[in-house]
This record gives C-alpha cells, sequence and structure tokens, in this order.
C-alpha cells in the first residue's frame, strides 16, 4: 500500500509539473483557457499635476497681443441694375411710358477685415474684400475709424494692401508660417457676420493646400478654426499671437463655416506685401502658355513612362515667351531649370518666382524625344477682378 501510495503522488507530482510547462510555454490567445496573454505597453512617467495658469489653458495674452492689430473693413460702392430688354420696345413704352423700368442705382455694402502690418498705416487683407469698392472705412478696436485708400491689389493671391492716416497705430507680429506642423494650436479673428470682433480657435489641419480653385496661386493653411463671411482678410494666429495666415475662404454647403476654413501663409503674403508697397504691383514671370496636368489616358496616349512627370502645353500666345523660345502645343514640360515640374501648380510657382527678364530652361519631351528650350519671361499681365 505504502509503495503504491508513494507511486501515485510521483505520478500526481509529474503531471503537474508537465502540465505547468505546456501551459507556460502555449499562454496564448490560441488557447481556450488559461491566462490571458501579457500584453506589453510604454506608458509615460508620472508627472506632477500642472499648476494652475501652466500649459494652455488660455489664450487671453495671445489675443490681447494681436486683436488690436485687426480691423474692421466697410466698403460701399454703387452698382447700376440694367433695365430689361423688352422694355426698349416701342409698344411696351407706349402704354407704360418712357420712364418705367429706366436703369436704376443702388448701393451695397461689404463686410470685411483686415490687419494692421506697420505702423506706416498698411493694411494687408483679402483682394476680394474691397474689389470694387468706391468707399472703403476702417474701424479700430479702440473705436478710431478712419477712409482707407488702396495701395495695391494682387488678384492672383486674393491679397490687396490699403493705408490709413491715423497715429499710434497698434501693429501685429509676423510669424513664420514655414515653421507651421499640423496640430498646431491657431486663433482666428475677424468680423463674421457684422457682429463685431471675433476670436474662434482650432488647430492646423493641414499645410500647403491648393488645387482649390480659389486663387491663381494657391498654398494654404487648412484650419478647423471657424472662419465665417466677415473674416476675410483677418488674421490667423498662433498660440503666441503672431501672425501665421490671413483668413480668406472657407469650404461650406451651408455658407456657415463647416470645420474647414483656408488662410494665406505670411511667407507668402510677406513677399507680396512687399511688392505692392515697393513697386505698386507683384512682379512676377510669365511665359504665355496655358498648361494642364497629365493623367493616365493622357500619359499612355503620349507614351510616356509610367514614373515620368510633367505638364503639358495646351496652347501658346503668339509671339509670346514660349513662342519665341520655340515650344509648342503638345510638349510636355518635366523641368524648369533644377526643378522638376510635377503639376500645374508647380509649374507656376516656378515661373513666377522669376522676376520679368529672366531667362529660364526647360526640359521638354516632344513626340518621346528629350529636348531643351530658353525662354526669357516677361510681367505677368494683370488679372481680371
Amino acid at each position: 500500500m505504502t509503495r503504491t501510495l508513494k507511486f501515485i503522488i510521483q505520478f500526481a507530482i509529474l503531471g503537474l509539473a508537465v502540465a505547468f510547462v505546456v501551459l507556460y510555454l502555449l499562454s496564448d490567445s490560441r488557447l481556450p483557457f488559461g491566462d490571458k496573454p501579457v500584453v506589453e505597453l510604454r506608458e509615460a512617467p508620472p508627472r506632477e499635476s500642472a499648476k494652475r495658469g501652466e500649459g494652455p489653458v488660455s489664450y487671453a495674452d495671445a489675443v490681447e497681443t494681436a486683436a488690436p492689430a485687426v480691423v474692421n473693413i466697410h466698403t460701399k460702392k454703387v452698382v447700376t441694375r440694367e433695365a430689361h430688354p423688352l422694355l426698349d420696345d416701342p409698344i411696351f413704352r407706349h402704354f407704360f411710358g418712357d420712364n418705367f423700368g429706366s436703369p436704376s442705382e443702388r448701393e451695397e455694402t461689404n463686410l470685411g477685415s483686415g490687419v494692421i502690418i506697420s505702423k506706416q498705416g498698411y493694411i494687408l487683407t483679402n483682394n476680394h474684400v474691397i474689389s470694387g469698392a468706391e468707399e472703403i472705412r476702417i474701424a479700430l478696436p479702440d473705436q478710431r475709424s478712419a477712409n482707407a485708400t488702396v495701395v495695391g491689389t494682387d488678384p492672383d493671391t486674393d491679397l490687396a494692401v490699403l493705408k490709413v492716416e491715423l497715429e499710434a497705430l497698434p501693429v501685429i507680429t509676423l510669424g513664420r508660417s514655414s515653421h507651421l506642423r499640423v496640430g498646431d494650436v491657431v486663433l482666428a479673428i475677424g468680423n463674421p457676420f457684422g457682429v463685431g470682433q471675433t476670436v474662434t480657435s482650432g488647430i492646423v489641419s493641414a499645410t500647403g493646400r491648393n488645387m482649390l480653385g480659389i486663387s491663381t496661386f494657391e498654398n494654404f493653411i487648412q484650419t478647423d478654426a471657424a472662419i465665417n463671411p466677415g473674416n476675410s482678410g483677418g488674421a490667423l494666429i498662433t498660440a503666441n499671437g503672431e501672425l501665421i495666415g490671413i483668413n480668406t475662404a472657407i469650404f461650406s454647403r451651408s455658407g456657415g463655416s463647416q470645420g474647414i476654413g483656408f488662410a494665406i501663409p505670411t511667407s507668402l503674403a510677406r513677399d507680396v506685401m512687399q511688392q505692392i508697397i515697393e513697386h505698386g504691383k507683384v512682379k512676377r514671370g510669365w511665359l504665355g502658355v496655358a498648361i494642364q496636368n497629365i493623367n493616365d489616358n493622357l500619359a499612355e496616349s503620349l507614351d510616356l513612362d509610367e514614373d515620368q512627370k510633367g505638364i503639358i502645353i495646351t496652347s501658346i500666345l503668339n509671339q509670346g515667351p514660349a513662342d519665341d523660345a520655340g515650344l509648342q502645343p503638345g510638349d510636355v514640360i518635366t523641368r524648369i531649370d533644377d526643378q522638376a515640374v510635377t503639376d500645374v501648380a508647380s509649374a507656376l510657382d516656378v515661373i513666377s518666382s522669376h522676376r520679368p527678364g529672366d531667362r529660364i530652361t526647360i526640359y521638354i519631351i516632344r513626340q518621346g524625344k528629350p529636348m531643351k528650350k530658353t525662354a526669357r519671361v516677361i510681367q505677368r499681365p494683370k488679372q481680371e477682378q
């Protein structure tokens, strides 16, 4: 009996040992029994609770710094409403008289925003805010107001520079929009719907947005900070109160903010502003061509390699720079100088970055053969406002 009991105990111990080893080696999600697998996590080290006043609990200081330099813009223009052609009919006039339906005039007003960028009284805003205006009046947050004159406009970027004659003007600090990262906190300041100066907050949703059809040259900051009608021309600032964009447009199905707004970055606005102040206009190179992107079907018809990027010339201005350089419709532009051309936006940026009179080297493919042409760009014609 003793030997039998001893055998049973040894067998049980051996069985338990084997079972333990098996469970240890195979204890994962494939087993219907046993402990759940251990998940390794990387956790932040414990930190002390933030003291009151530390961290982004308020952006009041940023607003207090920037808001005094954001102005409201009121514009007026007289619009003539033409009479209906039917009213020119002699029989109609016989019954209703010559004065019936004559052209009428009405006054249109518009509201927008602007940003004071120097103590000399220069104000940066959107071109569409003041386009066609016969009277422009700005109102400061300190209750002062004055008429403004137009220094110059640039419809290609939808920017305009105004000037007012007032003393002791508050001035905004220009930030570096090129340093922006997606996720950075931003604040939009303007005059939405004419209710008065308003501040909204959000983050940078994207940078470098283009091909939106808003203006010719696009490099927008996208933000979810609420931007509404009347905010146009206002300031997009950092959490430190620095100007990094001019609020310009929204994507909306209702007319109100839906979390997709666009601002012109200061990296672009600064250059446009300086050229307008110094020259009264922006000097940009122009080649005199119409171009379009190359899709898959077009690339196949042109017998381009799969990795070949570029744009195709669809038409050329007679006796323009491209015509003089020997370019032809159907040519595929792959590179300009040392910069690759991947789409229409990149081509426009490269060409317009040159000053009128500069020579540029254009690399093309014509009927499957690579070629190189040299063109002298001229001043880009003024676009219709």
